[in-house]
């Protein structure tokens, strides 16, 4: 077993809950890998942090994909005039 994960599996060894947090982590491995979640176990270590949704919190950051791309609209699909909230137009055809 990898050091860092090692080094988590005995930081949960001694909280009430550390056997179910544990299958969390190499569960992990199945979508990140193994260098992905070593990378994440180390991370919490080194932040004093040992707890499997912090671990999978980091997966996910990881995972996320950046900001979608510019898509450059043309001249002839840009608007001429901006929308206007007309409230009383809204009335009017309601009544009609």
């Amino acid at each position: 077993m990898p050091a860092a994960l090692e080094r988590m599996r005995r930081k949960l060894a001694g909280s009430d809950d550390g056997d179910p947090q544990m299958v969390k982590i190499p569960a992990a491995m199945l979508t990140d890998g193994l260098p992905a979640v070593e990378a994440a176990c180390a991370q919490a270590l080194s932040e004093s942090v040992h707890s499997s949704d912090v671990i999978l919190n980091i997966l996910a950051r990881q995972r996320d994909p950046g900001p979608a791309a510019i898509i450059l609209t043309s001249d002839a699909l840009r608007l001429r005039h901006a929308p206007l909230a007309d409230c009383a137009r809204y009335d009017q055809l309601r009544s009609a």
